[in-house]
């Protein structure tokens, strides 16, 4: 294949893409270039393994740190598994990517996308979805694309496609989106609280730019695209007809009265039955031949029992009620319980129905912050979500492995419903875990995750601006986009036989986070709004669900939780307080019994467990770094008599000297016959001079205080004479 190249402006840089160069002997592959960020995508397929009933499509996506021209953190100085960033950008790659191969297509299919140049300016998460699109559709691989994404931000009320780093510091929004010549097919969302209607226009903004990247994808392909070249075997006639027979006991399956595990007993015993009639296994002297025919036409059958299902299911449902018995608008039955942990710093259960999540909230200070390394700057996060999905939740018995890539997304979905509402840094200086333990799970645990985390939250006395919920809506599409079925609060089923799982958080003024996963090829505007409205008018009942069970915030935190005090000192006093190797801090820990952590700009954050500590801590500090100001009076202690006066101790570590001609109005002979060594006397600061130098005067200090005790003084000089 020669070199190829397309490009185009787009958001004011040169977009390109080019295939002909690297990585040849991959099915398809492509350089995509963005400024100067470069990301190589690569697509390439294998016939499927014996017994595979399933797509196995493969996404990865890496940012190798040299890049960036930096090493890798750590000991050991080479990329290691990947990173939450990289897991959440291969999720929504394979998102839009994988709806487009043809149903029952199961060829071994692995997409890989590298950065191999980094500008810091530049993200190249989206741009490995637009790489990994390009080359499936030069390929012979069957793709049905392709698909363009893009990122939208705002900036000042005006949209921005593909914001740089320095513009992302000041947006209220973070979109990124992906389509397709005929509509929309994923959609992601974090945000500052927005209004639905404002949201749909970032949409719609963003599809303009799609359509910019699927034109060069297109001339690509025209040029250099091969053809498509395979695709999923038929399943044979009379197969088809004998599942038929299963129709009418699928529907009383699932139609039945009881649980989901019982609906989803009354499913496989059925199916189980209809296999033991319709496919018996060949008998001990079956030949070879014979049993791999079985074989075959066992594995078309299984294909088209789960065809026949999801027909039946999305038939239930046109009839006019769901499997549950419930209509199109309702939702389960909620139930939410503040304050269900003793220990906890703050705790919440929130069940929806067969789904249900206790989330637990831990305050910790800065050293608890998340440290977050990768091709940019590294940064610490004081705010963080963490989901687990036991096997238990779903009546199962797994293997007990760490968090996936599914535990991975659904947790960061969760955590950006609430960032938007949670206080600032000053109001509330804690570092914040949430963690979301899934109990069980019928559809929807990460919005499940998101309510509960609101509960914990004002439990534990976060000051949040409103409570978030969330909900997530179905899509049973009609013939052309006509007779929609819209499904609030979808099920297990649900979202697996329908087409859409439209997830939406927020709270009652706008959105703050949205995640779409389509198993059709698109959507429309129109359904995208009116997705929105559904999703609007569940989420507000499940906040007022939230507020009879706490109306806001605790007054107080935990008595477990560490008391956190802020206090801002000149940053020229840190090394004061930090003193020789340490001493100081170290001193003033071990006498309070609180931590002391400093930044670089002068904020001191003390944090104790139990009471007084944390303000004693603070009151330390402030006579350790406090500011001798002019113009102040002082009671200070008289450290050294000299001839020409006397020192006095303002504050610790800070005295000014009082000349003798300063101690009194009236004539002083020796400094003596006014102060000695260890006296407590007023004083007045009446310069501070260029070299930190400060001047006293005890005569100013009583003129301002009246004559009381400038008589004391005038009586004991009396005395002595």
């Amino acid at each position: 294949m020669p070199a190829t190249k397309v490009s185009a402006q787009i958001a004011g840089r040169e977009f390109s893409i080019e295939t002909g160069h690297l990585a040849k002997q991959a099915d398809g592959s492509v350089v995509i270039r963005f400024g100067e960020t470069v990301v190589l995508g690569t697509a390439v397929h294998s016939d499927p393994r014996p017994g595979l009933d399933f797509f196995p499509l493969t996404v990865d996506y890496r940012e190798k740190t040299n890049a960036a021209g930096k090493f890798p953190g750590g000991f050991r100085k080479r990329e290691g598994p990947p990173n939450q960033k990289e897991i959440l950008t291969m999720r929504n790659t394979d998102r839009p990517i994988r709806p487009l191969f043809p149903k029952g297509y199961i060829d071994e299919v692995q997409l890989q996308n590298w950065v191999l140049s980094y500008d810091g300016q530049n993200d190249p998460d989206v741009l490995a979805g637009n790489a990994s699109s390009a080359a499936l559709s030069i390929s012979q691989i069957p793709f049905q694309g392709p698909i363009a994404t893009v990122r939208v931000g705002r900036v000042d009320g005006n949209f921005v496609l593909f914001p740089t780093e320095a513009q992302r510091q000041f947006t209220d929004l973070d979109l990124v989106l992906s389509g397709h010549d005929e509509g929309l097919n994923m959609i992601e969302v974090g945000s500052q609280v927005i209004a639905e209607d404002v949201l749909a226009q970032a949409i719609e903004f963003g599809y303009e730019g799609i359509k910019q990247i699927l034109a060069l994808i297109n001339e690509l392909t025209a040029k250099v695209g091969k053809e498509k070249v395979g695709g999923p075997a038929e399943i044979e006639a009379d197969i088809v007809a004998t599942v038929e027979k299963l129709r009418e006991p699928l529907k009383a399956a699932k139609t039945a009265p009881g649980t989901k595990l019982d609906r989803q007993k009354a499913v496989k015993e059925s199916i189980k039955s209809f296999f033991e009639s319709e496919f018996p296994e060949p008998g001990d002297d079956a030949t070879y031949a014979q049993h791999k025919a079985y074989e075959s036409r066992r594995k078309q059958a299984k294909v088209a029992v789960h065809d026949l299902e999801e027909e039946v299911t999305r038939e239930v449902i046109r009839s006019g009620s769901r499997t549950d018995g419930r209509g199109f608008d309702d939702l389960r039955d909620l139930e939410c319980i503040p304050g269900y942990l003793p220990r906890v710093h703050g705790s919440g259960v929130f069940t929806r129905g067969e789904t249900q999540a206790l989330v637990t909230v831990t305050l910790g200070t800065n050293k608890d912050e998340q440290i977050v390394d990768g091709l940019a700057d590294e940064y610490s996060e004081k705010f963080y979500l963490h989901y687990n999905f036991p096997p238990f939740s779903v009546g199962e018995a797994k293997r007990i492995t760490g968090p996936g890539r599914r535990e991975i997304g659904h947790g960061k979905l969760a955590e950006k419903a609430i960032i938007g509402v949670l206080p600032s840094v000053q109001d509330f200086p804690y570092t914040v875990r949430v963690v979301s333990d899934i109990l069980e799970s019928n559809g929807s645990s990460s919005m499940a995750s998101a309510c509960g985390a609101t509960i914990a939250l004002m439990d534990a006395g976060v000051p949040i601006s409103a409570p978030v919920a969330g909900i997530s809506v179905g899509l049973i599409s009609g013939e052309n986009g006509q007779d929609d079925i819209y499904l609030v609060d979808i099920q297990g089923e649900e979202d697996h036989f329908g087409d859409m799982d439209f997830k939406v958080t927020g709270t009652r003024e706008g959105v703050t986070a949205v995640q779409v996963d389509l198993k059709v090829r698109g959507l429309t505007m129109d359904q995208v709004r009116k997705s929105f409205e559904h999703a609007k008018a569940a989420r507000i009942k499940i906040i007022d669900k939230i507020e009879e069970a706490i109306p806001t915030h605790r007054a107080e935190i935990s008595p477990h939780a560490p008391r956190m005090l802020i206090i801002n000192i000149n940053p020229e006093k840190i090394g004061k307080l930090i003193g020789p190797g340490g001493k100081m801090i170290r001193s003033l820990e071990e006498t309070t019994g609180a931590k002391i952590e400093i930044e670089e700009d002068g904020t001191v954050f003390v944090s104790a467990v139990g009471a007084g500590k944390a303000e004693k801590a603070i009151e330390e500090i402030e006579k350790l770094c406090a500011e001798v100001k002019v113009g102040q009076v002082y009671t200070g202690k008289v450290v050294s008599v000299k001839d020409f006066g006397a020192f006095v101790e303002l504050i610790p570590g800070q005295d000014g000297l009082c000349h003798i001609s300063e101690l009194s109005d009236g004539y002083v002979d020796k400094v003596s016959d006014v102060v000695k060594m260890g006296d407590e006397i007023r004083v007045k600061v009446i310069q501070v001079d260029d070299s930190g130098r400060v001047k006293l005067s005890r005569r100013q200090a009583m003129e301002d205080e009246g004559g009381e005790e400038k008589a004391d003084a005038e009586a004991s000089l009396a005395g002595k004479e």
